[in-house]
């Protein structure tokens, strides 16, 4: 009859066995390779921009106007506008000069006139008294550019305009019924050369060369 070995002893050596398995395992742990890292990738730091400052654009200059050998002063009374001979023949046939009850404008064109009351440096010289005759002039400093388009305007408004002293000259002349019936001359004129301008209206007066003679004293 066979005997069985007593549990202690089956026990050692299953406790043997199982040491020498956990042996086993170890040792083939121990000869497995480390493992590896992966090899680090082929990518660099990126370079660092360029430090080279951009340099800032110059400004443009404001271009200074330029003054045109046309353009001139605001004349520094009514004395300075008149030829002796053009302020004889004033004295004689309209007299006085500036009237303070003369309150006739100097023009009658609405985009002349808007220019005119835009605030402009203007000298005015007016003749004759509160009436149905009488002369209204004005010489302002103007942005020749306003003057130019102001000229055509007046040439679609039905003035003729032509060269004349250098410059450029555009006039009206209409006949008129007043109130009473009385037939009254009526003429406006406006007299461009760079930076001057002179508008006149006149009633029942209009001396010959009155604008142009005013041209002659102001441009000379």
């Amino acid at each position: 009859m066979r005997t069985t070995a007593p549990i202690s002893t089956r026990l050692r050596r299953g406790a043997c066995a199982a040491a020498a398995t956990a042996v086993l395992i170890a040792g083939l742990a121990a000869c497995a390779p480390e493992p590896v890292d992966p090899a680090p990738s082929g990518t660099s730091a990126a370079p660092s921009p360029s430090s080279t400052s951009t340099a800032s654009p110059t400004p443009t200059p404001t271009p200074t106007p330029t003054a045109s050998a046309d353009d001139i002063a605001l004349p520094a009374s009514c004395d300075a506008i008149y030829s002796p001979a053009m302020r004889a023949e004033l004295e004689a046939n309209i007299a006085p000069l500036n009237d303070p009850g003369v309150t006739m404008p100097a023009t009658q064109n609405a985009e002349a006139l808007q220019l005119l009351e835009s605030g402009l440096p203007t000298l005015r010289c007016t003749w004759g008294s509160p009436s149905e005759r009488g002369i209204a002039t004005n010489v302002s400093i103007v942005d020749p550019a306003a003057t130019a388009d102001l000229a055509g305007a007046l040439a679609n408004t039905g003035f003729a305009c032509s060269e004349a002293q250098g410059g450029t000259v555009c006039r009206l002349n209409e006949t008129l019924i007043d109130y009473d019936d009385n037939i009254v001359e009526k003429g406006e004129s406006h007299f461009f050369r760079g930076n001057g301008w002179v508008t006149t209206v006149w009633l029942d007066y209009g001396p010959e060369g009155y604008t142009e003679d005013i041209a002659s004293m102001v441009w000379g």
